[in-house]
């Protein structure tokens, strides 16, 4: 009469333990606990911090800064081109010298005119009390 692992028998009016209630309520509902886990697994992949709109915006984040990244390459070529110019062009030279220094060769005079203001406040002499 040896029927394997020895179980509690319980008396038959005594009500089914916790442990008997537990296992017969997740057997009962098991497929809605997996239904359940799916779907939280589908929310974190979607909005979790590795998810598809994480990844995303880390995509157009990064497209961006190529974009940058061109925009100063393109700029530091046109500097680098202006600094070879000035290194051997008279022309580009002589340029800088009279626009940004006010240079002028002998015997050229160099009038400068001050542009017209739009703002009358401005130019109106200020009324005193």
């Amino acid at each position: 009469m040896n029927e394997g692992p020895l179980k509690e028998q319980q008396p038959p009016d005594q009500p089914p333990s916790f442990s008997e209630q537990l296992l017969a309520f997740v057997r009962q509902n098991a497929s809605w606990f997996l239904a359940a886990a799916l779907a939280l697994l589908l929310v974190q992949d979607v909005f979790g911090t590795h998810g598809l709109l994480a990844m995303r915006r880390a995509q157009s984040e990064a497209a961006s800064v190529h974009q940058e990244i061109d925009q100063i390459n393109e700029e530091n070529q046109r500097l680098q081109q202006n600094v070879q110019s000035l290194k051997s062009d008279p022309a580009a030279i002589e340029k800088i010298a009279r626009e940004e220094m006010g240079l002028a060769r002998p015997g050229e005079y160099i009038f400068k005119i001050a542009p017209k203001s739009s703002d009358s406040s401005t130019s109106a002499p200020a009324q005193q009390p």
